[in-house]
């Protein structure tokens, strides 16, 4: 059971991160060293995470009306992908022993952040070659990244968005509302299956999912007005210095 200061800080926690993940998507990169520090094990933090994830949802999407105008086919077809393969994801973290998922814990991490920080050279590279067509990519990159967030929330925000950014989307606001309701709607219903068959630690979930949903609305209007490179090399050196700290002294 949690003290008042621990829900405290995990509000508060879920509120930073849902205002900067809405933004960016760095939910993770957050909310999981806080779950570590009051005292849940990798895999449980993981678990109870990602059911705290889905109060994401109707707030990200509320407060990104403008960009999701005319996304609408995007977000069906996309969605339906994305919650499939997450639940794959989600199987897999459930079949994982413990010690082993916390060893893999700063690879995972280091590869979502790599991803976003490479993204001006693979989209100049693109550029250079114009006859590939990278949307056609796009499909077999959601499913393999979707398995990944269902098994590893950590950072799947931050590969989605690169994602989104070097095949079908150059604007980063819309590429980010577009990544929120997608991985939203495969966070919800992973955190159904978590719910019912996962190691949740409720104690921790319920604060730090209000915090999320009171960020997650506001996060969107910051992706407007920030600069889109400061806030790209930002997000991914965030997850860089995570998994390096969590290498150095794994949990």
């Amino acid at each position: 059971m949690a003290s008042g200061a621990e829900q405290m800080l995990l509000g508060g926690a879920g509120l930073l991160a849902g205002l900067t993940g809405s933004a960016g998507g760095i939910t993770s990169l957050i909310t999981y060293p806080v779950l570590l520090g009051v005292g849940i094990a990798p895999l449980p933090a993981n678990v109870t995470q990602a059911v705290a994830f889905a109060a994401c949802l109707p707030g990200s999407a509320a407060g990104s009306r403008p960009e999701l105008r005319g996304q609408g086919g995007r977000i069906g077809r996309w969605g339906c992908v994305a919650v499939v393969a997450g639940l794959g994801g989600v199987a897999l973290l459930l079949d994982t022993p413990q010690h082993l998922f916390g060893l893999v814990v700063p690879y995972l991490l280091a590869l979502a952040a790599a991803a976003l920080l490479l993204q001006p050279r693979i989209t100049w590279w693109q550029d250079q070659h114009p006859g590939r067509n990278s949307a056609r990519l796009f499909p077999l990159g959601l499913v393999a990244v979707s398995v990944y967030s269902g098994y590893f929330g950590a950072g799947s925000g931050v590969m989605i968005l690169a994602l989104l950014l070097l095949t079908v989307e150059r604007s980063l606001p819309r590429a980010n509302a577009l990544k929120n309701v997608v991985l939203g709607l495969a966070d919800a219903v992973a955190a159904v299956a978590f719910a019912l068959f996962g190691p949740v630690r409720w104690w921790a979930a319920w604060p730090l999912a209000l915090g999320l949903l009171a960020g997650s609305t506001l996060g969107p209007s910051i992706t407007r007005r920030v600069p889109q490179g400061p806030l790209r090399v930002g997000v991914a050196l965030v997850g860089l210095g995570l998994a390096v700290r969590l290498w150095i002294a794994p949990v």
